[in-house]
């Protein structure tokens, strides 16, 4: 299979400003992808660079195996884009707004239209500048998702959604993924980014610092666990396990921690009674701000 977002080397300057740096990155069709990183770190610069609407000082950037800069008007037809702050026509409705970039998608349902706003509790009768920001960001959502495209790209997404509505735009994205088809999820929050994504990359300072599967980079994060056996156990029968650090033992009771697999540490918790184990799978905020801060540890030495 051929990526559907293929980066080499992209960089981008603003004057002597940088906006990212050397971004090598593929995504490949299917599923979830979660770009992550903090506000100011480079994700909505390489979004505006994946659909020509800056220009990048090198490098070059693909998008359905098109070419980001010759080929802009034939990807955006084919995707849908929702941008952190979406321009919306002010002077129009909701329903007006929508059945004109309807037209200009080739056409899409007016019924289908209307289900995405029901979904979402959308009132389109009324005129746009007088909406809300979180109901100017639901009008944007179904301007996104109606004309169902192959590769969604999403900035931010829930800005100004209620966590109900919240709930329902991810049962959106899901249904995107089990059809088949691609989303590429700008974000800072990170619970939103663990609940829906297969695969993360993680940019800092306009550098991508990682790119694996969710589940890998998980693996390798670090557990706090609290075991109760049924008899007082040594202290310096976990501190030479692999992996293990900061056993603290109070009779017969251990806590420490565990970075990566479990499985030393279970085969040696195994060979005494144990009578009961807790364990704090920690989320991906925990374990990106982890990260963070093993980078800023490699930099610093």
């Amino acid at each position: 299979m051929n990526p559907v977002i293929k980066l080499q080397k992209l960089t981008k300057y603003y004057g002597e400003q940088r906006g990212v740096l050397d971004l090598d990155m593929e995504v490949m069709p299917g599923g979830v992808f979660g770009y992550l990183g903090p506000n100011g770190a480079g994700k909505t610069t390489t979004i505006r660079l994946l659909l020509d609407l800056i220009r990048p000082t090198g490098g070059s950037a693909s998008v359905l195996c098109l070419n980001a800069q010759a080929d802009s008007l034939e990807i955006r037809r084919r995707i849908g884009y929702l941008p952190a702050d979406p321009a919306l026509y002010d002077s129009l409705t909701g329903k007006q707004f929508l059945l004109h970039v309807a037209s200009l998608k080739g056409g899409v349902p007016w019924s289908k239209i209307q289900r995405l706003a029901d979904r979402l509790e959308c009132d389109l009768s009324r005129n746009i500048r007088t909406l809300s920001h979180g109901n100017r960001q639901k009008v944007a959502v179904i301007r996104a998702f109606m004309h169902e495209p192959e590769l969604l790209i999403l900035d931010e997404p829930t800005s100004g959604l209620d966590p109900l509505i919240q709930q329902e735009f991810e049962l959106m994205v899901k249904e995107v993924k089990a059809d088949g088809r691609t989303v590429f999820l700008s974000s800072h929050i990170l619970k939103e980014v663990e609940d829906l994504c297969d695969r993360v990359a993680i940019i800092r300072d306009g550098r991508l610092v990682a790119v694996e599967d969710v589940a890998a980079f998980k693996a390798r994060s670090i557990r706090s666990l609290e075991l109760r056996f049924g008899h007082p156990v040594p202290q310096n029968a976990f501190q030479a396990v692999d992996g293990v650090r900061n056993v603290v033992v109070n009779g017969a009771v251990l806590k420490c921690e565990v970075v990566g697999s479990l499985n030393r540490f279970i085969k040696t918790a195994a060979q005494h009674e144990v009578v009961d184990i807790t364990v704090h799978e920690p989320s991906l905020e925990e374990i990106f701000l982890a990260f963070y801060r093993e980078e800023d540890a490699d930099a610093s030495a």
